[in-house]
C-alpha cells in the first residue's frame, strides 16, 4: 500500500548494503586473528584477537535472542490488559447498579460515586505501564552488559600498543633502563602490529553498532556512541604512531 511505502526510496534495498551483518564482522575478525597469528604467533595481541572472535559470536547469539519477544513478560502484559478491561467493566456495572437502586441527582453525585473506581483505574494504568516496560528494560540491561564488555576489550587492545613507541626505533642512540620494555620489532613489524591494533578497535566499534541496530533505545544509543567514541580516540593515538613511521 502507498502509505506503507511512502518513506522508501526508488532504489529501496533489501538491507544487504544498508545494515551491518554480524556474520561478516565475525568472518573479518577470524581472518584478522589468523593474520596476527601468522605474523606474531607468540604475541598477546593474538590472544586478544581470539577473545574478540568469541565475543563476536556471543554478540551474534545475544542479538538473535533479543530479536524475539520475551514471552513470559508478554503474557504478563496481556494479563494486565485483561485485568484493566475487567475492572473498567466492573466500575461501569457498579455505577449503573447504584444509579438504578439509589439514583444520582446531579453530576457531582455521579463523580463522587465513580471517584474510587477511577483512582483504582489510574493505579492499574501505572502498574500496566511499568509491566509493559519490563521487556525493554530486560533487553536494555543485556545489551548494556555486552557493550561494557566491548568497552573493556577496547582498553585491553590499547594496553597492548601502549609500549610500542616508534620514536625509540627512529632514534639512533637509545639508552634503556632496567625497567624499559623489551623492543625487538623492526619498523615494518611495528607498523603491522599497530595496524592490527587499529583494525581490532574498528571491529570492536562495529560490534557495538550492531547493538544499536537491534534496540533503538536512547540509553542503548548513548552507550553505543560511548564505545564508538572510545574506539576512535584510541585508534587516533595509534595512527599518530603510524604517521611517525611513514618514510
Amino acid at each position: 500500500m502507498i502509505w506503507q511505502n511512502w518513506y522508501k526510496s526508488d532504489t529501496d534495498i533489501d538491507g544487504k548494503y544498508t545494515a551491518l551483518e554480524s556474520a561478516h564482522i565475525l568472518t573479518t575478525l577470524k581472518r584478522l586473528h589468523n593474520r596476527i597469528s601468522e605474523r606474531f604467533p607468540e604475541s598477546g595481541l593474538r590472544g586478544v584477537a581470539f577473545e574478540c572472535t568469541k565475543v563476536a559470536e556471543e554478540v551474534e547469539r545475544l542479538l538473535k535472542r533479543l530479536s524475539h519477544p520475551i514471552w513470559p513478560i508478554r503474557a504478563l502484559i496481556w494479563g494486565s490488559i485483561a485485568l484493566i478491561v475487567t475492572i473498567v467493566i466492573g466500575i461501569i456495572i457498579t455505577v449503573y447498579q447504584q444509579q438504578q437502586s439509589v439514583g444520582i441527582g446531579s453530576w457531582a453525585d455521579f463523580f463522587q460515586t465513580t471517584e474510587a473506581g477511577v483512582n483504582d483505574l489510574i493505579f492499574l494504568a501505572i502498574a500496566f505501564w511499568f509491566i509493559a516496560s519490563l521487556e525493554t528494560k530486560a533487553k536494555r540491561q543485556a545489551i548494556l552488559k555486552s557493550l561494557h564488555r566491548l568497552r573493556s576489550i577496547a582498553h585491553v587492545i590499547d594496553m597492548h600498543q601502549l609500549t610500542k613507541d616508534p620514536a625509540i626505533l627512529l632514534m639512533k642512540e637509545v639508552q634503556d633502563t632496567a625497567s624499559s620494555p623489551e623492543r625487538t620489532m623492526t619498523i615494518y613489524e611495528l607498523t603491522r602490529y599497530l595496524d592490527y591494533c587499529s583494525e581490532l578497535l574498528s571491529l570492536v566499534s562495529k560490534l557495538s553498532a550492531l547493538h544499536a541496530q537491534q534496540e533503538n533505545d536512547g540509553v542503548v544509543l548513548e552507550a553505543v556512541n560511548d564505545v564508538e567514541s572510545l574506539a576512535q580516540a584510541l585508534s587516533a593515538k595509534i595512527w599518530q604512531k603510524l604517521t611517525m613511521l611513514e618514510p
